[in-house]
């Protein structure tokens, strides 16, 4: 087998490769033509009609056909070990079922242990996934601990290794959770090195309570996910990682939005003309909550994500509706697959179920069933989230993204008429479950094209093991720095210019006292008892029965109010 694989690598690679896709209509985030497209060199050559192209080229028959930019999907997690687990994907079985999907780049994860050096686990990750992947790849690293270091190597891999972009988690208490002083330090370095701030936001403080309550309380299946990561603990975090983030002037990108109260938070703040940028995945756009009560605790424990998915039946189809408004921006997999097996480690005990779902594979036909044929977005928008918008963001924009001439062929001819029923069954990507087993889609890639070379076509592979390249990511994207540089110059503070006081200044006494200017630190944890007016009731000589040492003062007569506040309540009543 590993023979064959090199065979195809060697034929592939030796001459120059042509491709016509001829009679088709071309899809850009912003508009759509009826356009050939020819490729050579693993670059789109040209993109019109009636153009005179060199002979021995591949033809492509695209009639009645949509030809896309290839799909990018901007969260997937492969080969990573999480939660005493390793995903049933590597970077060849992923990347292999992505391209079956069009989705022709990925950008995967880089989670270091607390303590671990961020540049060591980015190399551990480079040295399994360059022999391996068979589209081209970038990585996310995971900013999970905070200190001199973690600036410094952050600083280092943007300088010298193509990241461009790091994670930050306001969950996972104890273990990658970062402090709100902590993310305004590690936003502040974003900032300094043009990267961008990945956020997942929940309250990880009140999730671990409410894991320990709902344990307490006998819960320990599946349900429990969804019961102790409400809603609102996804609202107020998003709200804080908004604010955090203003403050420290740093564009932010919150991952993982799952429900409506996050993604009206994420409406607000665009509203205000803040910097903030939203990924969901399919699976939040798609399914809800219910399944965490199904009586198959494998079926309920397959669905097992953070943040979870969400009770209300009426989220996705609201999740769909800002992806198509673009509150929402872009939606990834997040595909972290586990098998059945792997995910019976919490079989009595909900918090040690692995986190994650499969989807790299389904992610373009099922947003295209549930948001193009379900209304909620046309051809364009599809591109965008799925696409262009990425490229945009993480500054690879139009060399990936967009069919134009230039541009790294990396497209897919897509059926919009043509139709698949999804299966565990007949699936590429890992895992012994598909969320959407019996979906049937209607809208599905026929050919997929990476770096110039048909790689799936009718349902067969023609990609070798490693024949990806690792895409190195440039800092300071527009679509994030150019408005932040413009808010932070609208928005700069200055000291007001006034004459210096000449009068005369009260000595300082040093009396021991401190009555004024008592810092944030200094100010006591809880409020004093003793008020005026009131009993002390530590202090005094109260008692339930017998004389009071207030028994000798005169009573108050009683009084009868005639006008209350408010005024008089009269006439009605």
């Amino acid at each position: 087998m590993r023979n064959c694989k090199k065979a195809i690598a060697m034929s592939s690679s030796s001459g120059n490769v042509r491709i016509l896709i001829k009679g088709g209509k071309v899809v850009n985030d912003d508009c759509t033509q009826e356009a050939d497209v020819y490729i050579e060199n693993g670059i789109i050559q040209q993109v019109g009609k009636e153009m005179m192209i060199p002979g021995g080229a591949k033809v492509i028959d695209a009639s009645g056909k949509l030809v896309l930019p290839g799909g990018i999907d901007t969260s997937v997690h492969l080969e990573e070990s999480f939660m005493n687990a390793t995903t049933a994907d590597d970077f060849y079985s992923g990347t292999k079922a992505a391209l079956a999907g069009g989705t022709t780049m990925v950008i995967g994860h880089v989670l270091p242990e607390k303590n671990e050096s961020l540049l060591e686990a980015y190399e551990k990750c480079r040295s399994s996934a360059d022999p391996k992947a068979c589209c081209d790849y970038a990585l996310h690293v995971g900013v999970t601990w905070w200190g001199p270091k973690v600036r410094a190597e952050m600083e280092k891999l943007v300088r010298e290794h193509g990241v461009n972009s790091f994670q930050m988690f306001m969950a996972y208490k104890d273990m990658f959770m970062l402090r709100d002083s902590e993310l305004f330090q590690a936003l502040q370095q974003c900032k300094d090195i043009g990267a961008i701030a990945r956020i997942h936001a929940e309250n990880g403080e009140l999730v671990a309570e409410g894991a320990k309550e709902a344990l307490d309380l006998g819960i320990s299946g599946p349900e429990g996910i969804e019961i102790s990561r409400p809603e609102e603990l996804e609202a107020e975090a998003t709200h804080r990682a908004i604010t955090i983030a203003n403050r420290a002037h740093c564009p932010i990108y919150l991952v993982n939005v799952s429900s409506m109260s996050a993604g009206d938070v994420v409406a607000t703040a665009k509203m205000q003309g803040k910097v903030v940028h939203g990924e969901t995945t399919t699976a939040h756009a798609v399914l809800n909550g219910m399944h965490y009560y199904h009586q198959d605790w494998a079926y309920a424990a397959a669905h097992v994500t953070v943040p979870p998915l969400r009770l209300d039946p009426s989220t996705p189809n609201y999740l769909m509706s800002l992806l198509g408004n673009d509150t929402l921006n872009v939606v990834g997999s997040d595909h972290r697959p586990f098998t059945t097996k792997q995910r019976a480690m919490g079989k009595d005990d909900f918090t040690k179920i692995p986190h994650g779902l499969p989807g790299i594979e389904d992610r373009m036909s099922v947003i295209w069933e549930k948001g193009v044929i379900g209304g909620k977005m046309d051809e364009n928008r599809f591109v965008a989230v799925t696409s262009s918008n990425a490229a945009k963001i993480y500054n690879l924009y139009p060399k990936k993204g967009r069919i134009i001439a230039g541009a790294d062929a990396d497209v897919v001819v897509w059926d919009p008429e043509g139709s698949k029923t999804i299966s565990v069954d007949n699936q590429f990507q890992g895992g012994d479950v598909n969320l959407y087993e019996g979906l049937r889609c209607h809208g599905v890639p026929l050919v997929t094209i990476s770096r110039g070379r048909v790689v799936y076509e009718n349902g067969m592979f023609t990609c070798a093991e490693g024949s990806g390249k690792f895409c190195p990511l440039r800092t300071f994207p527009d679509l994030l720095y150019k408005k932040m540089v413009q808010r932070e110059k609208s928005q700069a503070v200055k000291a007001v210019e006034r004459e210096p006081y000449t009068g005369e200044v009260v000595p300082v006494l040093n009396s021991g006292k401190r009555e004024f200017g008592v810092s944030d630190s200094d100010t006591p944890t809880r409020p004093s008892t003793r008020h005026g007016g009131v009993r002390d009731l530590q202090g005094s000589s109260f008692s339930l029965s017998g004389a009071q040492i207030d028994d000798k003062i005169p009573k108050r007569s009683s009084a009868r109010i005639l006008a209350p506040p408010g005024g008089r309540s009269s006439g009605i009543w």
